[in-house]
């Protein structure tokens, strides 16, 4: 004897699995977007722990910050320290080192400036990012003094001279990954600020504005 099946127990089942089904995909479709919310938020908060690993400790040629001069005399050794300028499309700055090599003592603290003018007949805003290479001397390259990640505003045709002051760490003769070297490149690069920061008007400047506003009354 052949049983039919029966046509309501039949429908229920197909609704059930079809409702198993609709839970199952909604399921991972929460799942995927928990993890690309995730990824995201992951994202944004590598960028600055990036940037503080890459100073800490040199990584891909950052260089570092240092508060004073080194203690000790500079040492005899020798080394070529080259500059490199860029302007990134976008702002019409002129960008250059005066000098584009020079010699220094390892240790030796050193002085030496870079030249912009704001080419434009309009006020603009740039900021530098800096590197050097090799990468591997990152964490030797000591700078005092510098305008990387300052940013700078320059009225219309204006030149101003920004300098650099820096030393290369003694401790570098001491890692063998550098016997070898004997040049280094410091290179900087201005990127446009599209919306620079508006800087609070100092306690005469405000006088100043306010007696002005009154005048006008």
């Amino acid at each position: 004897m052949v049983i039919q099946p029966n046509q309501h127990q039949t429908s229920e089942t197909k609704g059930t699995a079809s409702r198993r089904g609709l839970t199952r995909d909604a399921m991972v479709a929460a799942i995927c977007g928990f993890v690309v919310v995730l990824m995201v938020g992951a994202a944004y908060a590598a960028v600055p722990f990036y940037n503080w690993f890459c100073r800490a400790t040199g990584f891909n040629g950052t260089t570092q910050v240092a508060t004073s001069a080194p203690t000790g005399a500079p040492l005899e050794r020798k080394i070529a320290v080259r500059f490199d300028s860029n302007v990134a499309g976008g702002l019409p700055w002129k960008f250059e080192p005066e000098q584009t090599e020079i010699e220094v003592k390892i240790g030796e603290v050193v002085t030496v400036f870079y030249t912009v003018t704001n080419q434009s007949a309009r006020r603009t805003t740039g900021q530098a990012a800096y590197n050097v290479a090799p990468l591997t001397v990152g964490a030797y390259f000591e700078k005092i003094n510098c305008f990387c990640f300052t940013e700078q505003t320059m009225a219309p045709g204006e030149t101003r001279q920004m300098p650099v002051v820096f030393y290369v760490d003694p401790s570098i003769v001491k890692d063998s990954d550098n016997d070898g070297l004997n040049t280094i490149t410091l290179s900087y690069t201005f990127y446009p600020v599209r919306e620079p920061a508006i800087k609070p008007l100092a306690a005469g400047e405000a006088e100043k504005s306010g007696g002005s506003e009154k005048g006008k009354l």
